[in-house]
């Protein structure tokens, strides 16, 4: 048995290696491991590790790394309720709370959305990974909202081509930290932080372009409610970057400076980011129709705001 990946627009001109960690969820040096070890067939002949992929290319890897894997990292279902807005028989839309994970990783082994979605849907995509089968992007345990999740192979690269080229439309609300007015943009690039490795940083050795812009909702007295539009998709880019102007997302214990509501005397923690993906919006990846949907605002987000409203 072997595993086996069509390469699509999104993949052409990629090294082997690279395309293999990103597909296969694995670190590069494992990735190198594999093809030096001849695990690994491009049209059925050995290639290096740093051959260009061609459009069409077939990527086959024996069955040697799922040997290992399969045990440790196989995706079981379970009866999580989830939050479907829309599905057909390509792609499914839904709403992750906040306080759960995207995929099983380190510390989270099980109830993620992924194990959930394995329950309700019988049939996943077979590529991005066995812990992630049809994940194009994600958002943080502790940020809510909206998720596109690919259902078959031909959608996932699709997606995947899309996203790259910033052809999908997103917006969040968030609380931040401080007053702002009008609307603006920032334009900073953002990469791992030089002295940590969990965090993101604008000072990195590294940084890639970033922009997210954003517009003033609601103004209240220290806090303003925004909504954003990421222009570019880095990690945890909308957390970084308004945290970079002195605004950091309410209750982020990560950026931010407090996990509580100041209101004169009184204190009101904050349990999480105040940050949700509330729309998204694209073209099908197989129908061609365009695609919008919205994610109401959260309770937890909603009862800030009226304490908020009232102070």
């Amino acid at each position: 048995m072997s595993i086996s990946i069509t390469i699509h627009q999104y993949d052409k001109g990629k090294r082997l290696d690279i395309c293999l960690s990103e597909q296969l969820k694995i670190t590069r040096a494992k990735a190198q491991e594999l093809i030096e070890k001849e695990f690994v067939k491009v049209n059925g002949v050995s290639k290096s590790k740093s051959y260009k992929l061609k459009l069409n290319d077939l990527v086959e890897v024996i069955d040697v790394l799922y040997q290992s894997v399969s045990e440790q990292e196989k995706l079981i279902p379970q009866n999580i309720p989830i939050n479907i807005i829309y599905k057909d028989d390509y792609l499914v839309v839904l709403s992750k709370p906040a306080g759960m994970v995207v995929y099983p990783c380190p510390g989270h082994k099980d109830g993620s959305l992924m194990n959930a979605l394995a329950y309700h849907i019988s049939k996943l995509a077979s590529v991005g990974g066995p812990l992630r089968p049809g994940v194009v992007h994600r958002l943080d345990k502790d940020t809510s909202g909206i998720m596109v999740v690919a259902l078959n192979d031909k959608a996932y690269y699709k997606l995947m081509e899309i996203f790259k080229k910033r052809e999908v439309k997103k917006e969040y609300i968030a609380l931040v930290y401080g007053e702002l007015n009008g609307s603006g943009e920032i334009v900073t690039p953002i990469g791992r932080a030089i002295h940590d490795r969990k965090k993101m940083s604008i000072k990195s050795k590294k940084a890639k372009e970033a922009q997210t812009n954003w517009e003033v909702l609601k103004s209240f007295k220290n806090y303003t409610l925004v909504k954003t539009r990421i222009i570019t998709g880095r990690t945890h880019q909308i957390r970084v970057h308004f945290s970079s102007i002195g605004h950091p997302i309410l209750g982020d214990k990560t950026y931010g400076k407090k996990t509580y509501l100041e209101l004169g005397r009184q204190k009101i923690f904050i349990p999480r980011q105040m940050l949700h993906a509330q729309s998204i919006e694209f073209i099908h990846p197989v129908k061609g129709d365009l695609l919008q949907f919205e994610d109401p605002l959260p309770e937890d987000m909603n009862e800030i705001i009226k304490i908020l409203s009232s102070a």
